[in-house]
C-alpha cells in the first residue's frame, strides 16, 4: 500500500486508516457547509447575470451608435461646412438609430432613459479614453524625439 502512496511512507495502517477517515469528515463538513451557504445566499449570481447584460447592452448601442455617426460623416464631403446645431441632430439621430436596431424585437414607441445614460456614460468614457490615448502618443512622441509638442 506505501508503494502507491509514497507521501505516507513510515505511517503505520491504523495511521493511515485515521487519516482517511478524518479526510472523510472534512469532505462532508466542507459539503455541508457549502449547501448552507448556497441555501442562505443572496440572488447574487442573478445580479452578476444582469449587470453582465446591461453592459453588453450599453457595449453594443455604444458600438452601433459609432458604425451610425461613422457612417454619416464619412458620407459628408470633405470640406462641408457643418454647424454645432448639424452635429447635435446628427448625434441624435445616430442615438436614435442604435437604439431601434437594440429594440428591433419590441415595440419602438418609448426610448428607455437608462439607455440613453448608457449611451451617454460610453461616450464619456470614450471620449477620456482616446484623449488619455492622445496625451500617452504625445508625451511618447516627445520623450523619443525631444522636441516641443507644438513642434508635432
Amino acid at each position: 500500500m506505501n508503494e502507491d502512496m509514497p507521501w505516507v511512507i513510515g505511517l503505520t495502517d491504523e495511521e493511515i486508516q485515521e487519516l482517511r477517515s478524518k479526510k472523510q469528515e472534512l469532505t462532508q463538513y466542507g459539503k455541508e457547509k457549502i449547501r448552507e451557504l448556497m441555501m442562505n445566499q443572496e440572488p447574487y449570481p442573478d445580479e452578476m447575470f444582469e449587470e453582465a447584460e446591461r453592459r453588453e447592452r450599453s457595449n453594443r448601442v455604444l458600438e452601433r451608435y459609432n458604425d451610425f455617426y461613422n457612417t454619416e460623416v464619412s458620407g459628408l464631403t470633405w470640406g462641408t461646412h457643418i454647424t454645432p446645431e448639424f452635429q447635435q441632430a446628427m448625434a441624435l439621430e445616430c442615438m436614435l438609430d442604435a437604439l431601434r436596431c437594440e429594440n428591433l424585437n419590441h415595440e419602438f414607441d418609448m426610448v428607455q432613459t437608462a439607455d440613453i445614460n448608457a449611451l451617454i456614460e460610453g461616450l464619456y468614457q470614450q471620449g477620456k479614453d482616446f484623449l488619455q490615448k492622445s496625451e500617452t502618443v504625445m508625451k511618447e512622441a516627445q520623450g523619443h524625439t525631444r522636441t516641443d509638442l507644438d513642434a508635432l
